[in-house]
């Protein structure tokens, strides 16, 4: 297998059994390459800088800088890495404001090995992973925030683009379904999201659920 299709992914965890054991789970994957490990959020933001992953996976309570912190630092990086939180049931709470920092999906610190690996490929690849009742905790947010109508500069294409966004299609999807080139989608996908004010993909595949778009 060539190595432009090798997934790196960084490790970022203050406990270095649970590194061990992610490790352990993804080392058997030929697509899948743990390129470093952090025990915090801080290590973590320089490791990725350095290292360039593909994806983080990342734990939310951390001393020092944690994972929320880590979050918003790393969407500042050039070539952010997509994020994926490693968290418990017990720490379920955490997700939602994870979520809303940029993380594109999380898993449970007891995941199945090959439900890990399948993650990791499906954020990768662009995808959003969301629960239907953290997307729940993440609507009610965004209405007791109070809502803001916006969307009607929106052309038709870029509505059709949105819809798949929240359909949880990657770019490449998109491209395929629309008859684009991926170029063209990831344009239209930068207006959707100046036009709505909004800063990711997570955002906007919640704000066309709220909207009913792709109904």
């Amino acid at each position: 297998m060539s190595d432009h299709r090798v997934i790196r992914v960084l490790l970022v965890d203050d406990h270095q059994v649970v590194r061990r054991g992610l490790r352990t789970f993804l080392e058997v994957q030929d697509d899948i390459e743990v390129v470093g490990e952090a025990a915090d959020g801080a290590e973590g933001v320089a490791r990725a800088e350095e290292l360039r992953p593909d994806v983080v996976l990342m734990d939310v309570k951390m001393p020092g800088t944690d994972g929320i912190e880590a979050l918003r630092k790393l969407r500042e990086l050039a070539n952010p890495a997509r994020v994926l939180i490693v968290t418990s049931f017990t720490e379920q709470r955490t997700v939602v404001p994870a979520l809303r920092a940029g993380a594109a999906g999380y898993v449970y610190k007891d995941v199945d090995p090959d439900a890990l690996a399948g993650a990791i490929r499906s954020v990768h690849a662009g995808h959003v992973l969301l629960q239907p009742e953290v997307a729940g905790a993440l609507l009610a947010q965004e209405e007791s925030g109070g809502g803001q109508g916006r969307g009607n500069g929106l052309t038709e294409r870029e509505r059709e683009v949105l819809a798949l966004i929240a359909d949880g299609r990657s770019n490449r999807e998109i491209a395929r379904a629309l008859v684009l080139s991926e170029k063209t989608v990831k344009t239209h996908v930068s207006n959707i999201l100046m036009k709505l004010d909004l800063s990711d993909r997570t955002q906007a595949a919640l704000w066309a659920v709220r909207h009913g778009i792709g109904d």
